[in-house]
């Protein structure tokens, strides 16, 4: 990865870090230009959805951990999928910055290698030099640590390796979408309501805004620790993102949705996407497994306790009817 800085030492600043990524440039813009495509490509990136589209202008609000916290803003980007490039800038921004704005250019470099540019543009409040230093390293960082993370998420996502896995279960409910969405909403009282949790902590310093750590039973007795965060949506839908994941995903996102179905009847669902480590397969699951046996084992210990969660959640509901 190579840096490039230019502009006026005490004022404005153009800094650009620069990536090349084994995939083809049409699908690194793509992957980048969708943005449901985020919570996989970058690392802190939890939830993003669109607030307002006209043709290549858009309006977005990301949900993002920082500094193990979560948080939300709103920024706007303009595509340009003729010549590959996606502008951004900040709706607000926060002291020191006075302005910061900033662009991806996407440039093929051969049949299957892209040449990917982050660009940023920025000053400080008053011009403050040590302000400006302060951006300075914090852009520097914020881009040291990312693109090596969306290379490797890009190349992934672009390949066909049959590592990442997606699917949904649901249950029909004779009762309300509140009461369902109450019983996955509140989810520090799963270890009372639920019999594969263990141990559950779940902090909400921000209503909407959920961080959810747990230990889950496996079937042979054993434990593990996730943390999540989750934005929460009422009463209709709940995302989230895993940020402390057991040993065989490198990444685990999905959401909890509950539908009115007419009649005083819901249907509440389950989805899952996961990419598998395939580094870690044969420690979990024997030398003799492959991917084949991680997707239905994950298929299953995932959907095994979402569909136990649904039940109990149904069972609730229907009790409140």
């Amino acid at each position: 990865m190579s840096q490039k800085t230019t502009g006026d030492e005490t004022t404005g600043r153009e800094v650009e870090h620069t990536i090349t990524v084994r995939a083809s440039a049409e699908q690194v813009y793509r992957l980048l230009a969708e943005v449901e495509n985020w919570p996989r490509l970058f690392p802190p990136s939890v939830h993003v959805e669109y607030l307002e589209r006209d043709g290549t202008d858009e309006r977005i609000r990301i949900w993002a951990t920082a500094n193990g916290e979560a948080k939300n803003w709103t920024s706007r980007r303009k595509l340009d999928p003729e010549n590959l490039r996606i502008d951004f800038w900040q709706e607000v921004s926060a002291p020191p910055v006075a302005e910061m704005t900033g662009a991806w250019l996407i440039e093929p470099a051969g049949s299957a290698e892209t040449r990917l540019r982050l660009l940023h543009w920025y000053r400080a409040i008053d011009d403050d030099p040590e302000g400006l230093a302060w951006i300075d390293q914090a852009v520097d960082r914020n881009s040291q640590e990312e693109l090596p993370a969306l290379k490797s998420a890009l190349e992934e996502a672009s390949a066909d390796d049959g590592l990442t896995l997606s699917f949904i279960d649901s249950v029909e409910v004779d009762g309300s979408v509140k009461d369902l969405y109450d019983f996955v909403n509140e989810a520090g009282r799963w270890r009372e309501r639920l019999p594969h949790v263990a141990a559950v902590r779940l902090t909400e310093d921000t209503p909407g805004l959920q961080v959810l750590r747990m230990d889950t039973l496996t079937k042979d007795g054993s434990s593990h620790t996730t943390e999540s965060v989750r934005v929460c949506f009422p009463h209709h839908r709940i995302v989230y993102k895993q940020t402390t994941l057991p040993a065989l995903m490198s990444l685990h996102t999905g959401y909890w949705e509950f539908e009115e179905t007419g009649d005083g009847t819901a249907r509440a669902s389950s989805q899952h996407t996961v990419v598998i480590n395939a580094a870690r397969i044969p420690e979990i699951l024997g030398p003799d497994a492959g991917v084949p046996e991680a997707r239905a084992f994950i298929r299953e210990a995932l959907g095994g306790n979402s569909r136990a969660t649904l039940e109990l959640a149904k069972k609730y509901a229907e009790a409140r009817r």
